[in-house]
């Protein structure tokens, strides 16, 4: 989508649908009073008030509700239902006078426009050819109204860049199983690559794999037709400094294993990947952005299936780090090839600092629902500040605690680890705490997103894939940029 700022007033530009958003108590502007529908105008939060005229020939009111409350993620949500609205009025171009609130700056006022309208403007019909047989217009062009300064213009930039990326992970998620696979996500890291000449790509086949000595990733995966790939990435933003590192989880489909998974639901464990999907598509926009960091990605992918070949509950493997574990549940799949990837981001990529991002545990979603990402660290600082980009972004992650307690329940009694608890206790935090034992005493921040990544039902998301983590991890990359 292209997006544009204007010095101007929105009664000054040209565009099929004009909109802005008002705080309840705020009078309609002047110029739009004798619009028919202005007397009906909604201020609510949520709400919008369609006005008709001559010139422009329609305007739409968002509602914010209380000013005081009105933040960001308010404009996120106002600009997805303008989004919404106008689509249904077969609008290309969309124009919206830059909010003035007391609680949102106008660079955040304007980034939070851009995302919820790129974000909103989301479809996924790859698989529906009759949707191409009558194309309705979509909206293609964004104009902001009375947006100056080169701060608003680099927050619109970075929204655009960052919202635009996320949509391209949610086509990742929303790809089955067949169509998805590992070879797959590694072709599209070797597309990053290409496309900016700071990427480097390094793909990792089964054999090396297993040279190497990953165990987890080599034991998930054998069960499967598809053959595992270690996918890294390289990103030289300056060549000096403190290195980022993500890494994401790609199980590109779940059944479970041999600890198979009930029938029902299913077919939706083909995004089990959206970690993947996340860190892959960050990564691409961090390097659009020309930001002036270095980041290294480590993204290990497979299957996870049960066959006469497949992992099964008892076995006993070995991790990248020398580190045991036995296997009481191949449906704890997920941690057992973070466990490799995290050990390699750390030691063979040169991470200072980490991040991971996974659909972990069902538990999180008992927990946290599909509100908050769980954020589990092992060091106060760094959590800080993933948990600062997650409060500005809209993707929201709540801390869960990191006690030696909980590492106790991870101890096998025939090998360092277990992979799963005997008892239902703590299901988010015992894989918190299973993955540490892998980050190599670096700043680590894990989160869980289970419960984030699909059907969160925000109006500038819907159902199905989110792109979860993408903004998050693009804004935590600009902060540390500066």
């Amino acid at each position: 989508m292209d997006v544009s700022l204007h010095a101007e007033s929105l009664s000054e530009l040209e565009a099929d649908v004009h909109a802005l958003a008002l705080p309840e108590g705020a009078e309609i502007p002047a110029a739009l009073a004798g619009l028919a529908g202005a007397e009906d105008v909604r201020t609510k939060a949520r709400k919008l008030t369609l006005l008709r005229g001559e010139r422009p020939a329609r305007v739409l009111v968002a509602g914010l509700g209380d000013a005081g409350e009105a933040d960001a993620e308010a404009l996120r949500v106002a600009a997805a239902l303008v989004a919404k609205e106008a689509a249904k009025l077969e609008a290309r171009s969309l124009a919206w006078a830059l909010p003035e609130l007391p609680g949102v700056e106008a660079p955040a006022a304007a980034a939070a426009l851009v995302e919820g309208t790129i974000l909103a403007s989301y479809s996924f019909d790859r698989f529906r050819p009759s949707a191409g047989d009558e194309p309705r217009p979509k909206l293609e062009r964004l104009a902001l109204a009375g947006a100056d300064g080169e701060p608003v213009a680099e927050a619109a930039r970075a929204a655009r860049v960052a919202a635009t990326a996320a949509n391209r992970a949610r086509d990742l998620q929303n790809l089955p199983g067949n169509h998805a696979t590992p070879s797959f996500l590694a072709a599209r890291a070797e597309e990053i690559a290409v496309a900016h000449d700071a990427v480097e790509a390094t793909i990792l086949g089964p054999r090396e794999i297993a040279e190497r000595g990953m165990g987890g990733l080599v034991a998930v995966s054998q069960g499967s037709a598809e053959e595992p790939r270690l996918i890294c990435l390289r990103y030289r933003g300056r060549g000096s400094g403190e290195v980022l590192g993500l890494v994401g989880k790609a199980v590109t489909f779940d059944s479970g294993g041999i600890s198979i998974k009930p029938s029902q639901g299913m077919h939706e464990m083909k995004m089990d990947m959206s970690g993947g999907a996340a860190v892959l598509e960050s990564v691409a926009a961090i390097a659009e952005l020309g930001l002036g960091l270095d980041v290294v990605a480590v993204v290990p992918s497979t299957e996870n299936m049960p066959s006469g070949t497949a992992l099964k509950p008892g076995d006993i493997i070995t991790q990248l780090n020398g580190k045991t574990v036995e296997v009481t549940n191949t449906d704890a799949e997920g941690r057992l090839i973070l466990a490799d990837a995290l050990t390699w981001c750390a030691t063979e990529m040169g991470a200072d600092r980490i991040v991971d991002l996974a659909t972990l545990t069902g538990a999180v979603l008992i927990a946290l629902g599909s509100t908050y990402a769980a954020l589990i660290s092992n060091d106060d600082e760094w959590a800080a500040r993933v948990a600062a980009s997650a409060e500005r972004t809209g993707e929201l992650a709540w801390r869960l605690p990191l006690h030696p307690e909980y590492k106790e329940l991870t101890r096998g009694k025939v090998t360092d680890l277990v992979n799963s608890a005997a008892k239902r206790k703590a299901g988010t935090i015992y894989a918190g705490s299973f993955l540490e034992e892998f980050v190599e005493g670096k700043p680590w921040v894990h989160l869980d997103i289970a419960g984030t990544s699909w059907d969160v039902g925000r109006p500038y998301v819907g159902s199905g894939a989110t792109g979860y983590g993408v903004r998050l991890l693009v804004d935590l990359a600009r902060e540390l940029a500066g």
